[in-house]
């Protein structure tokens, strides 16, 4: 039996345990999982104490709806899905600038090559709670959780190409503020 196929059985077991009532299983869950969804959280609303706010309620609604989690996918991207919803609704309570959907750009795609590439994590992780919301919800759902733009329109209630612009201008703000910061 493979890792993975364990794991999943792991969890399975402990869903099941949650579905029955079972307090200890609802902890369990939680420990797996609470720290990559806080820092998911985090990175979409960029403020502690509403990613912990985001936090509590995806698993606060995760746990009322596991009876509609079928299974087809794993639990942590099921949950991962709630925790995003969640944090832009955050974003979009906010008054989260947008780009009117109808507005089309007609944006370069900035390449960073390597070797030009010369900041630290730290410093990205800086410079990125220094963009604008929206631009900030763009680039982390792109780069750091994996969603293509048709996702992120989706997501954000926003057309595709809105999606790609703000994902281009949200690189060259971060590339600005990068070589601000580095004077």
């Amino acid at each position: 039996m493979s890792l993975e196929a364990a794991t999943v059985q792991i969890h399975a077991e402990i869903i099941e345990r949650c579905r029955r009532g079972d307090r200890d299983a609802h902890y369990q869950l939680y420990k797996l999982y609470s720290r990559s969804m806080y820092n998911i959280g985090y990175r979409i609303v960029n403020d502690k104490d509403e990613a912990e706010d985001v936090l509590q309620e995806a698993f606060i609604s995760a746990f009322r709806s596991l009876d509609h989690y079928r299974g087809d996918a794993t639990f942590g991207s099921w949950l991962k899905r709630i925790v995003v919803n969640k944090a832009i609704n955050v974003l979009k309570n906010r008054r989260m600038e947008r780009l009117p959907d109808d507005e089309k750009f007609d944006i370069r795609e900035e390449v960073w090559e390597e070797e030009e590439f010369q900041f630290s994590v730290e410093q990205v992780k800086k410079a990125m709670e220094m963009l604008p919301d929206g631009y900030r919800s763009v680039l982390s759902l792109y780069l750091l959780e994996g969603y293509d733009h048709g996702e992120i329109a989706e997501i954000l209630g926003i057309s595709e190409s809105t999606s790609k612009s703000q994902f281009n201008r949200s690189k060259k703000k971060l590339r600005e503020i990068l070589e601000g910061g580095k004077r």
